[in-house]
């Protein structure tokens, strides 16, 4: 009762197991007990310490004493002559007998039913359910491969291997009984004691899941007993100062994540889902592929767990999450057992068009393969684990017989495969059709009799090798040349475990493929992965199809894969994609929200001036000053240098029109000079007419200068020129005006003004208005001259190629020199515009001081809102309309009478009425 009271539920599992049933012979264990022989003696361990492999002895050796004060009083044992045990266990097993032997523990069953637990009698035995046909083939390989070894006298001659098989039905108090089982060489448990007689034990095989075989590493390491396991993944089983004699045929889940994540990050998936089992394979799998994916830059949408602890293991939860989701790509960290719930959650509730993403658990699971489950699955991808072949299995596996032996397992495989039942078991199935044991198992196509993909069977094939290797090793050790004390050899036929151990770590198997399989520093497998898809098939199923690699031994990349052979879901060939914003484009940045994930975001374009070369940017740059981004913003483009020029359409028009009103005035003055003996043109003041037609042609060609590529010597003249030809120009007409003025003052009585009405006077009036503005240009273009320069900052997008005036006040300064000069001119033409005259001059100059007026005061808020070349030709329009209108209101007049109306050139129609004599003088 003691025992009981120790273990929990160990009682009940013993209580009510199946018994053990031998497959090769009628081996009894019991026969060969020997007389309290521990396994383990704790100063001989303590003496060869420094032989393993553990830095820190001090801290094992408590470690290890308090293990074996725990499983001391685990089951109680006497002093007697020989071992007093407990009832025997009913654990269901297989057994052959050999000169050395080896243990599994392989879960034949993969479901269970757990009983209430009421606390006040014996717990119920938790029932095994879902004989899986995978498994079986596994156990199969195990035996194969045995026989394979005894029967080849190459390997281990005059050595027999024989083994303990137990059915765990993935249970952790099966894994730790059928261990305790295999310890004790016995269908008892005696814990520190091995009851069969000179038959040592090699190791034991198992357990498939990481969370069990945590607990039997603990224990076979006490014992230093090579463990190896051709299922469990759990990277924490990788720390050889807690598990110095694990080790596994299956790499370590740190490299099944880092897989998972780049085949989640090649496809350019960044936004995705999790779902885990609730235990440490799911747990510490899932937290590796979270730290590389976020790592990478991208998101977790969620993630939920498979409770075990749940009869529907959480599943309508978890596909309720899976439905409200954006996410398209789900990856499922579980094994095949547990995520069966959640699939069939799927199909209820009808949830499409995800992808999932398959740890090696599931990922080539013949239960997913049925045509109810196509719709769904079809298209997933994950890692399986690497498939090798093994010659003569398939033949092997054909010879199987329910009635070779009193094997239960081949009756109940038996039945699973046929649909039948055999009537003296107990009718076991649902069926009711009876089994004849005549089947043949050549009709069928099943997962049992599937060789093509062998991947955890093969992993148990490779672990019995690796036994053997480690065994021939030990056995073929040249004696005073050997690795233990003193160069001794270990007895092959009565090792300690820790001698084996040392050989397993070093042990070299080749694997189908040519290479070699080897244990790592951690006891760990090399990392060697298949990438399946699951594609659908022309009758309706889906079947996972080899797209590629994952391997870490090689050197040339570790990560390869066909993506055109890949079909997605439905067929498709083009690769989903599972994003929570999509990709921004080139030359656009990403902007972020503080409370979002980083993979949700915005795509903004980017500033002016700046450019993004590169999908999803996180920024963009700026172009240099003498470059400017293209339309799409994703290179910078030379600027394109801006300037009137005389090749453009505007620049050759304006030069065109400039040259031709050039003109104007020189036809003018031709006219004038053919008539300047006319009354007329004497009225006119022939030389200052003369003197302002001229002017008038150089405003109109000084305009030229503002025409062409803005080099240093234009920058330097054009504004000049400009400025003194206009000077000129209204010069001459304040004379005229002044002149007009002065006539007038001088009719009245007493006035002594007609000596200011001579020629000379507007000479002196022209020439003193010259000289004022010739200074002012002088003074400019000495102290702060105009020079050409690039501006870049009107127009970003331009280099404006333009003269900078110097100094803006010297250049308004000679403006409003000219606007004043014109006012004077117009206020006092303005004053004598009524003359009675049939000619009078002075409103011509009105007119034309008017309009000279109105374009320049229209110039400037012209040239304020023009940019570049168009700033340029407002200046142009503005001298060309302004010297247009001097010459149209001051000389079209004139021209039209003595063309058109030479009746009137007359003297006595321009006196006729007049009746000052000062006038008449004047104007002859």
């Amino acid at each position: 009762m003691d025992t009981v009271r120790a273990i929990g539920r160990g009682e009940a599992i013993r209580d009510t197991s199946y018994p053990l049933s031998t497959s090769q012979s009628h081996f009894h264990p019991e026969h060969h007990l020997s007389p309290r022989k521990p396994m383990w003696d704790i100063s001989e361990e303590a003496s060869l310490w420094t032989l393993l492999d553990n830095p820190d002895p001090k801290v094992e050796m408590v470690h290890r004493v308090l293990w074996a004060l725990v499983l001391f009083y685990l089951v109680p044992v006497t002093g007697g002559g020989g071992c007093d045990l407990i009832s025997a266990s009913k654990l269901e097993g297989m057994s052959q007998p050999g000169d050395i032997m080896l243990g599994a523990l392989i879960p034949l069953h993969l479901d269970r039913i757990y009983q209430k637990v009421s606390f006040d009698k014996r717990p119920s035995k938790t029932m095994c359910t879902m004989f899986h046909l995978e498994s079986y083939q596994q156990i199969q390989a195990l035996l194969f491969a045995v026989e394979e070894i005894n029967n080849n006298p190459s390997i281990l001659p005059n050595i027999t291997l024989g083994y303990h098989v137990y059915d765990s039905c993935n249970v952790l108090q099966y894994d730790l009984e059928g261990a305790l089982q295999v310890l004790t060489g016995s269908g008892r448990v005696t814990p520190n004691y091995r009851c069969l007689l000179d038959v040592p034990l090699g190791g034991v095989i198992g357990a498939a899941v990481s969370s069990n075989s945590l607990l039997l590493a603990h224990i076979l390491g006490l014992f230093r007993y090579p463990q190896v396991s051709h299922f469990s993944t759990s990277r924490l089983l990788s720390d050889r100062n807690k598990f110095p004699s694990f080790f596994r045929t299956v790499p370590s889940d740190a490299f099944q994540s880092q897989g998972l994540a780049n085949l989640v990050l090649h496809f350019g998936w960044t936004w995705v889902g999790l779902v885990a089992v609730d235990n440490d394979y799911g747990h510490q799998g899932i937290q590796l592929v979270i730290q590389d994916i976020v790592k990478a830059g991208a998101c977790v949408a969620f993630t939920a767990y498979i409770l075990g602890s749940k009869p529907d293991r959480n599943a309508p939860h978890i596909v309720k999450v899976m439905k409200e989701s954006t996410v398209r790509v789900v990856i499922v960290f579980s094994t095949e057992l547990d995520f069966i719930p959640v699939a069939d959650e799927i199909l209820r509730q009808n949830l499409r068009g995800k992808i999932f993403v398959a740890s090696e658990g599931w990922s080539t699971s013949f239960l997913y393969s049925m045509e109810k489950f196509a719709p769904f699955f079809s298209g997933t991808i994950g890692l399986a684990l690497y498939s090798g072949i093994i010659p003569g299995y398939e033949h092997f596996l054909h010879k199987v017989q329910p009635f070779d032996d009193s094997q239960t397992w081949k009756k109940i495989f038996w039945e699973v495969v046929f649909n039948c039942t055999f009537l003296d078991i107990g009718n076991r199935t649902k069926t009711v059709r009876q089994c004849t044991g005549t089947e043949s198992l050549t009709s069928f196509q099943n997962s049992y009799i599937d060789v093509s993909n062998l991947r955890t069977t093969y992993n148990v094939y490779t672990a019995v090798y690796t036994f053997a290797n480690a065994l021939m090793d030990l056995q073929t050790c040249n004696k005073g040349n050997g690795p233990f004390i003193n160069k001794s050899c270990a007895d092959i036929l009565d090792f300690k475990p820790w001698q084996l151990l040392y050989y397993m770590k070093k042990a070299r198997v080749t694997l189908s493929n040519g290479k070699e399989f080897y244990f790592d520093e951690n006891g760990d497998a090399p990392a060697i992965y298949d990438i399946v898809n699951w594609q659908l098939r022309p009758e309706g199923t889906i079947q996972p199809a080899k797209i590629g690699s994952y391997d870490s031994t090689t050197s040339n990349g570790i990560f390869t894969i066909k993506t055109g052979a890949i079909l997605w879901d439905n067929g498709e060939t083009q690769v989903p994609q599972s994003v929570c914003s999509k990709a921004c484009p080139l030359g656009y940045w990403k902007a972020t929200n503080s409370r979002e994930p980083v993979c949700c975001f915005q795509c903004v374009p980017c500033p002016l001036g700046e450019v993004s070369n590169q999908t999803d940017a996180l920024g963009c740059f700026k172009c240099p000053w003498d470059k400017w981004p293209d339309l799409q913003k994703t290179k910078c483009v030379q600027k394109t240098e801006d300037y009137l020029s005389y090749e453009e359409p505007l620049g050759t028009t304006l030069a065109v029109i400039n040259i031709l009103s050039s003109l104007g005035p020189y036809l003018i003055l031709r006219i004038l000079t053919l008539n300047r003996s006319s009354a007329l043109v004497k009225a006119s003041n022939y030389s200052v007419s003369c003197l302002l037609l001229g002017s008038l042609s150089l405003c109109f060609l000084c305009s030229l200068f503002f025409i062409g590529y803005p080099k240093p010597e234009k920058c330097l003249l054009r504004q000049a020129a400009f400025g003194m030809a206009f000077v000129l120009c209204v010069s001459c007409i304040l004379a005229k005006t002044i002149i007009v003025l002065f006539a007038f003052m001088a009719i009245k009585p007493r006035s002594n003004m007609k000596k200011w009405t001579n020629t000379r006077v507007s000479y002196v009036i022209i020439s003193t208005c010259f000289l004022f503005q010739f200074l002012l240009c002088i003074s400019w273009l000495s102290l702060r001259p105009p020079f050409m320069e690039n501006n870049i900052h009107t127009n970003p997008s331009l280099i404006i190629v333009e003269c900078n005036e110097g100094s803006p006040i010297a250049f308004w300064s000679m403006l409003g020199y000219l606007f004043i000069l014109a006012s004077i001119s117009f206020l006092v033409a303005f004053l004598v515009r009524r003359l009675p005259n049939s000619f009078n001059e002075a409103q011509y100059i009105t007119f034309s001081m008017l309009a000279f007026l109105c374009v320049w005061v229209s110039f400037i808020p012209a040239t304020l809102s023009a940019q570049g070349k168009y700033t340029v030709a407002m200046e142009i329009f503005a001298i060309m309309a302004s010297s247009w209108a001097i010459l149209i209101c001051m000389f079209l007049p004139k021209c039209f009478i003595i063309v058109f109306r030479p009746d009137r050139n007359s003297k006595d129609y321009v006196m006729q009425g007049h009746r000052y004599p000062a006038v008449k003088a004047w104007r002859m």
